[in-house]
């Protein structure tokens, strides 16, 4: 496989399953009940001690040779209500996340994000926008901290993800809401092909989006079973690839969790690990692993990988 750099998802299952004093995770967070209830000063505390043990995490890729990660949207409980410069012990989380910007940069960790789906430029309401908008700027704010680039390499990747039964009217809006994006997100902002054949394919990212904004395309190997709009896999990839200049592009791959367990469930879900690697077409890229077995399922991989190399 021509990539150099192979990563997971989050959650480390190696440093959380374990007793609670022992446990790491960027995961700490809270209801809306607690966090009514306790406010910012709680969701700082949890903060805190979340990117502390990002800098755990970095630090256990170094040592077990994994050069890519993503972060996870919940280091910072609630943080659209706030923003994170507002954290009463904002001084003591920035340079935590100085150090491990500075890690990541001098181990050559690529670290991305990829915020969740109530992420909508689509919408025509205002306060879908706005929230989107308050969202993404959590996550470009983290990176600016970290010290990390305002490049794609540092991708904050979302999906279009809705047509609300008007394609050409939910594109014509993400365009006008794009344009109100701060250049801290423009400028790391991607797209993912869309795992629905109503939604948006690889064809159809490059033709109606990236055509008028440069936009760097996501391909996601499961999602384009699902939605190929009608073009090989290797061709879909090319597309995606051509958007992403200088950098180097990033994959989604997980495999079909019906097949794997034998079971009837959404055609969606992701597999716990793998039994195929994904044909590379001897193109150069980044693979973000996403089944649900996380760096175990990194580990899986390599695995098939050497028997392919070795056959």
């Amino acid at each position: 496989m021509v990539s150099t750099q192979i990563g997971y998802a989050c959650i480390n299952m190696t440093l959380s399953d374990v007793p609670a004093k022992r446990k790491v995770t960027t995961n700490r967070t809270m209801i809306r009940k607690t966090f009514d209830e306790r406010g910012i000063e709680y969701a700082a505390q949890l903060a805190e001690q979340n990117v502390q043990d990002l800098h755990k995490i970095l630090q256990w890729n170094t040592q077990n040779g994994f050069n890519f990660y993503r972060m996870s949207s919940d280091m910072f409980p609630w943080a659209s209500e706030y923003g994170i410069y507002n954290l009463p012990n904002i001084e003591k989380v920035s340079s935590i996340l100085k150090k491990c910007g500075d890690w990541a940069k001098a181990n050559n960790q690529r670290l991305t994000f990829h915020p969740g789906p109530f992420n909508k430029l689509t919408s025509s309401n205002e306060r879908v926008t706005k929230n989107t908008i308050k969202d993404l700027t959590v996550h470009a704010d983290i990176l600016d901290i970290m010290g990390l680039s305002r490049t794609p390499y540092n991708k904050i990747n979302i999906h279009v993800g809705a047509t609300y039964k008007n394609k050409p009217m939910a594109v014509a809006q993400f365009l006008r809401n794009f344009e109100l994006l701060d250049e801290k997100i423009r400028s790391r902002f991607t797209l993912e092909v869309d795992d629905r054949p109503s939604l948006y394919n690889a064809g159809e990212l490059y033709n109606l989006i990236y055509k008028h904004t440069n936009i760097p395309i996501v391909f996601d190997a499961h999602h384009h079973k699902l939605n190929s709009g009608d073009i090989s896999e290797k061709e879909a990839m090319e597309i995606c690839f051509s958007t992403w200049g200088n950098i180097k592009p990033v994959v989604h791959y997980s495999q079909s969790r019906a097949e794997e367990q034998k079971i009837k469930c959404p055609p969606q879900a992701h597999s716990d690990s793998y039994w195929k690697t994904l044909d590379d077409y001897g193109l150069d890229f980044d693979l973000m692993l996403e089944c649900k077995h996380k760096e175990l399922g990194v580990f899986k991989y390599r695995e098939l990988l050497k028997t392919t190399i070795n056959n």
